[in-house]
């Protein structure tokens, strides 16, 4: 998929696939929607209502209230290419997404993941 057109995927499209691969390890749905909500300052009235619009993730990502600072410390590879690598600022954002999705399911402990 080139970077444009996952732009212009619906978050909705991708978020059950965040959260089967979550559930698959054990972690559950809450978790994820944490791990959103720390990365974009996204409340959960905000992610159902972006869900429920079908935001792409240009938007999702522009409206998101508050992107923590605590983001550029995300390091690692997704699909591999190092998230801190990454020159276009949104697929970067969407990498550092995947990539706690990732450290998620793959059993790294919530404080660990959230950067704490």
């Amino acid at each position: 998929m080139t970077e444009h057109r996952i732009y212009k995927t619906s978050f909705a499209s991708v978020y059950p696939l965040y959260v089967a691969k979550a559930e698959r390890k054990r972690r559950t749905k809450a978790e994820v929607d944490q791990i959103i909500a720390w990365l974009t300052g996204i409340s959960q009235a905000q992610l159902d209502d972006q869900l429920a619009r079908k935001t792409d993730f240009q938007t999702f990502f522009d409206q998101a209230p508050d992107q923590n600072p605590a983001r550029a410390d995300i390091k690692g590879v997704v699909c591999g290419v190092r998230v801190e690598n990454i020159a276009e600022p949104l697929m970067q954002e969407i990498r550092y997404l995947d990539k706690l999705i990732d450290e998620l399911a793959k059993g790294k402990a919530m404080e660990k993941i959230l950067r704490r």
